[in-house]
């Protein structure tokens, strides 16, 4: 899917070409203009032809095949965005995945389906498997930042979807609350932030074997222990 976004952009879309013929290229502006729905290049397209055909015994001739010429290169790139097909996820590429999502819906990362989010957002699908996990379990997402630090999704990977997600609920949290409590408390002070003696001495015991945890759902893969046995102290 990815590599058929990438192929997207690196097209030159038929009317582009055809505005290389002296006169008559103006109306290959006004296709463009009616295809991506943009009326302005519409009446672009018109009054360079109209212009075209008034100088066409004219030593002048030459200026409005140049001019529709520059302005149909000039607007491929964003015929190309507002024609992006709905069945491709958001290119890779930072700039582009915004000037995407400028045309499309936002989605909901806590009501949206796996679906949407492998085929509508482009995300791998272990990391769609996490998400959904962690719903499935009761968590809901607020920011951006707990898909990286809760779901274990790569910052590159969130910074191409952001412009297209949204959360339902937005409220504050307290500044003192974090998962990453996990990599430091020892076993008393995570039994006084309300976790079962027997769970936080194997939250803290995979800790000191294996290293610090990456994010919270490293936590639970690598413990095994349910989200809802420490989703207080996330």
């Amino acid at each position: 899917m990815m590599s058929q976004s990438k192929s997207w952009f690196q097209q030159t879309p038929a009317w582009v070409w055809l505005s290389l013929i002296p006169t008559l290229g103006g109306f290959a502006i006004v296709y463009a203009g009616y295809k991506s729905k943009t009326k302005t290049w519409v009446f672009i397209g018109i009054g360079i032809s109209i212009l075209a055909l008034a100088l066409s015994a004219n030593s002048l001739a030459f200026a409005p095949w140049i001019a529709q010429i520059g302005i149909a290169f000039y607007l491929k790139k964003s015929y190309l965005v507002k024609t992006y097909p709905k069945n491709l996820p958001i290119p890779e590429e930072q700039e582009l995945a915004k000037l995407v999502a400028n045309t499309r819906e936002k989605v909901d990362i806590n009501e949206c389906s796996k679906h949407e989010l492998v085929n509508y957002l482009g995300l791998p699908i272990v990391y769609a498997n996490n998400i959904e996990s962690l719903m499935n379990e009761g968590y809901v997402f607020t920011h951006v930042e707990e898909l990286i630090e809760i779901a274990g999704i790569p910052e590159k990977q969130v910074a191409r979807i952001t412009p297209l997600i949204t959360f339902s609920y937005n409220y504050k949290k307290e500044a003192d609350c974090s998962w990453k409590r996990l990599n430091t408390y020892s076993t008393d002070e995570l039994i006084t932030c309300g976790l079962d003696g027997a769970i936080a001495q194997q939250i803290v015991t995979e800790r000191q074997q294996r290293g610090e945890y990456k994010s919270l759902i490293d936590v639970k893969q690598r413990t095994g222990l349910p989200f809802n046995n420490y989703r207080h102290i996330a």
